[in-house]
């Protein structure tokens, strides 16, 4: 693998990591992948062409106008926004003009609305590529995945000519809230799919250790839920009102009393509640953050609909009026044998990777599964692999991936794995 590769790789993170953005905003890095694109000359699509709009979720509609206003300003053309069609989300596709499967590989560009560390010893912040826009940071890894995707792409388009069938390579919007895979398969994107890999930096693995996850993965549903009451005096008229916080209250503990189901594992949780007007006011005004899982699709779709009941029900007991909205989901993942092991073998094929045993612990959930288990429907196969780094975890301030050691293990796998389906005959 050249070191070209593998310094165009690191660059691109960075600047990626200095102007992170949550999902359905990412312009600014779509801009960063389609320019490179550009220069290589490798053709790709966007817009309506990957993202099917009946199938988005969790897509506000002021964040992504404030997004693509703040994209203009830091240089990305008015052209390029209007292909857009104001969704996120791109496709490189490569033709190597022989016949032979079609195999993608998937790699996510959001990030998290957190507030990125500032101590000296973060590699980002001693570096100087920590996040420039204040509580916004990419803390999952996500601009290692996009990163590795774009140069894999370059590597796939000089090598075409050692290769056969076609490559694409799926720029996926919004995976934090497991809103942005659904739309993309649901677009027809990945219909002629052979082989569709996807990966994450991280989890419970080390640098130079590579796995393939065989289940573990939860379905989910994430739901946003709003109570609209009364407002009245709570000191000389409270029985005038409708107490909206007092639902929400109530609710949040019904949730926590869903019954377990048995045919697996159940998750519930209520993680972000607002409420009220003031501290001698009925409140009027509540919203709620919640989410299900499950380790069937079954559990999770009746932990979803017993959320659906409660709320049904605090509704008529408070007298309020309440709004329920499915704003992210996930599915389990869909097991593909044949799949996992031309992984692992790809990955034992890489010098000095260290190949661990395959990976189905609990987990949490990723939306990736709707793409591997779209092109399952037609008979292709899927698979997940997970490469290490040494972090403190996901979703913190002080996430660390050390990108000159742990991507390029990302690249040289992927890779290596496109050798050995698409090898020209």
């Amino acid at each position: 693998m050249s070191d070209t590769y593998i310094q165009d790789m690191i660059e691109t993170r960075r600047a990626i990591h200095h102007r992170p953005e949550l999902g359905w905003t990412e312009f600014e890095t779509m801009w960063i992948v389609a320019s490179h694109l550009d220069k290589w000359g490798i053709p790709y699509v966007m817009g309506t062409k990957v993202i099917n709009p009946e199938y988005v979720m969790g897509r506000d509609e002021t964040e992504v106008k404030d997004a693509i206003e703040r994209a203009k300003k830091h240089g990305v053309p008015e052209s390029f926004i209007e292909k857009t069609e104001g969704y996120t989300g791109l496709v490189a596709i490569i033709e190597t003009g022989r016949p032979g499967p079609v195999t993608a590989f998937r790699c996510d560009m959001d990030a998290l609305p957190i507030r990125e560390s500032d101590d000296p010893s973060h590699l980002p912040t001693k570096l100087g590529f920590a996040s420039e826009r204040t509580g916004v940071m990419h803390a999952c890894g996500h601009d290692g995945h996009t990163a590795v995707g774009l140069t894999l792409a370059h590597w796939l388009w000089d090598h075409k000519d050692e290769l056969c069938g076609k490559f694409k390579v799926l720029f996926q919007p919004a995976e934090e809230g497991v809103r942005g895979a659904r739309p993309m398969a649901e677009s027809g994107i990945v219909d002629d799919v052979d082989w569709l890999v996807g990966s994450h930096v991280g989890g419970n693995f080390h640098s130079g250790e590579v796995t393939v996850q065989d289940g573990g993965v939860l379905a989910s549903t994430k739901f946003d839920i709003t109570f609209t009451g009364l407002q009245a005096h709570a000191g000389n008229a409270p029985e005038k009102g409708h107490n909206a916080l007092a639902a929400a209250a109530a609710a949040t503990m019904m949730l926590q009393g869903i019954p377990r189901h048995s045919e697996g594992d159940s998750r519930v949780t209520v993680g972000k509640l607002v409420a009220g007007e003031g501290r001698n006011i009925i409140a009027a005004h509540a919203s709620m953050e919640m989410e299900v899982r499950g380790n069937t699709q079954n559990v999770n779709d009746f932990m979803s609909e017993n959320v659906e009941y409660i709320i049904e029900g605090v509704e008529k007991a408070y007298q309020v009026k309440a709004n329920i909205e499915r704003v992210g989901e996930a599915s389990t993942l869909v097991v593909c044998p044949e799949c996992i092991e031309k992984v692992e073998e790809a990955i034992r094929n890489v010098p000095g990777v260290k190949l661990m045993p395959r990976f189905h612990g609990a987990s949490g959930s990723e939306d990736c599964t709707w793409l591997i288990r779209k092109v399952t429907e037609h008979g292709g196969q899927g698979a997940y692999l997970i490469y290490g780094c040494e972090h403190k975890g996901h979703h913190r301030p002080d996430f660390e991936i050390q990108d000159e050691t742990n991507l390029p293990v990302a690249l040289k796998c992927l890779v290596s794995f496109a050798k050995l389906v698409n090898a020209k005959a």
